[in-house]
């Protein structure tokens, strides 16, 4: 089986959380962030999980990762929002996944506007979205939410 893990992080708790997801899923995993993603349409694998940060309400803009950025994060140039735009159709097995502030704890979650775009590209969920839950706007991770994240993971094969 061949497993993808495509994540965007800002402040390094969703890449976190992806490499939580990627150890879970086991050996031959591989990890790699948004910017370095190949195009959706051209992917492979058994199974693509796809992890975001939610910003205002849902998946980063511009906008958002330039405030991330003002805040001492390091957002990448190029979100999962604009991979998911430049993608053609697909007939992938998905799951998404995002960080979520905890307190307080706002509506919208980017792992459900990523799997709605991915079920309009013709993708299937493999599970429903999921959210991992971290201290205020930068983190770190609440405790066990690396661990809830590996065995969400373990729990998608």
């Amino acid at each position: 089986m061949t497993y993808l893990v495509v994540y965007e992080s800002a402040f390094g708790n969703t890449r976190e959380v992806a490499e939580a997801v990627a150890a879970g899923l086991g050996d031959g995993t591989e990890l790699v962030d948004v910017g370095s993603a190949p195009p959706l349409e051209s992917l492979d694998v058994d199974l693509l999980v796809v992890g975001a940060p939610t910003h205002a309400f849902g998946m980063s803009r511009p906008q958002t990762r330039e405030d991330a950025a003002g805040r001492g994060g390091h957002p990448p140039t190029t979100g999962i929002r604009e991979w998911l735009d430049a993608a053609g159709s697909a007939t992938l097995k998905v799951a998404t996944f995002d960080t979520h502030t905890r307190k307080p704890n706002l509506p919208g979650t980017a792992s459900k506007a990523a799997a709605k775009r991915l079920r309009a590209l013709g993708c299937t969920m493999a599970a429903e979205p999921e959210k991992f839950w971290v201290h205020g706007d930068r983190g770190p991770l609440l405790d066990g939410e690396a661990d809830r994240a590996r065995t969400w993971a373990q729990g998608l094969v």
